[in-house]
């Protein structure tokens, strides 16, 4: 029995199914029951009733579950004692997307004067798996097409790594208030003829070429292609050139503002991208970093509405 079975099991309790307690945990539903079953036979009975209402304590799990919380509480509180003057240390990857870049500032403003090191990477997926499995770094958020599902499963299964959906979306469109386009509610690909394109030049899928991704990832132009590796850098060159388009996940209104630039949906693109929050299997939550989890789903429903 360990500290993690115990608070896989309470949060199911609290949440009162396993779908709704994978969420909350940020780890996949098959490794949460096989968790709680590993538990259960240790113990000798049955945590819960299972319905298809969800889930709730049996009479004998019921005193265990309470039991279990209040040992919770008891080791939060020794370590919170005896680690308090250590430096707390929050590291996670994630692609170039101004409402991750937003709960990261609010996050990192929240701390105020804690005793913490941040490691923020924007960068592509095949180096967000890297920095956890090579690098020490606790999370990973990764973007890929909808299409490629079955590529990154396999990749994540592989290094065993879990993966939780935060969002699927269709990029739309920025570019400078001075564009010849952004008076245009709506744009179409046709639009986009002879103007310059701003893209992210790391495209990754696992078992395609570059050059396989590249063709596949980025449509196809007529006119210039400018890449890029960093956010501040696109923002300028759309800010100062206003021939100049990208394709973006929901940027917030002031950043538009800053740069003077303006977003606009283009009613050809129904390609559907994800970004899927990932880490080591069996990995347990730091309170940093479900405090930063918070502040992203809380991004997530402002941004993506």
């Amino acid at each position: 029995m360990t500290i993690m079975q115990l608070r896989y099991a309470v949060e199911v309790a609290q949440a009162g199914s396993i779908n709704r307690a994978a969420r909350n945990l940020l780890i996949g539903q098959p490794n949460l029951s096989r968790a709680i079953r590993d538990l259960e036979q240790e113990l000798g009975f049955s945590l819960f009733s299972r319905s298809s209402q969800g889930m709730s304590p049996t009479t004998t799990g019921a005193p265990f579950l309470r039991d279990a919380q209040d040992l919770l509480r008891q080791f939060d509180a020794l370590e919170a004692r005896y680690t308090g003057g250590r430096q707390m240390r929050f590291s996670i990857s994630v692609p170039r997307a101004s409402y991750i870049a937003d709960a990261f500032t609010r996050f990192s403003d929240r701390l105020k004067a804690s005793k913490a090191e941040l490691f923020y990477n924007e960068t592509n997926a095949r180096t967000a798996v890297e920095n956890i499995l090579k690098n020490g770094y606790g999370l990973g958020i990764i973007r890929y097409a909808a299409e490629y599902d079955a590529n990154f499963h396999a990749l994540l299964e592989d290094n065993l790594l879990d993966g939780v959906e935060l969002i699927s979306f269709r990029f739309g469109l920025i570019m400078s208030r001075q564009s010849p386009l952004a008076n245009q509610a709506t744009i179409s690909l046709a639009d986009l003829r002879g103007l310059t394109e701003i893209a992210h030049a790391d495209h990754y899928v696992p078992n395609l070429s570059a050059d396989e991704v590249m063709r596949h990832e980025l449509q196809p132009i007529e006119g210039r292609r400018v890449f890029v590796y960093e956010r501040a850098s696109q923002f300028e060159l759309l800010g100062e050139d206003a021939r100049t388009y990208m394709w973006v996940s929901p940027i917030p209104e002031k950043i538009l503002e800053r740069y003077d630039l303006v977003q606009r949906r283009c009613v050809d693109n129904d390609r559907v991208y994800k970004d899927v929050l990932i880490h080591r299997r069996n990995h347990e939550l730091s309170s940093l970093e479900q405090a930063f989890i918070g502040e992203l789903y809380t991004n997530r429903d402002r941004y993506f509405k």
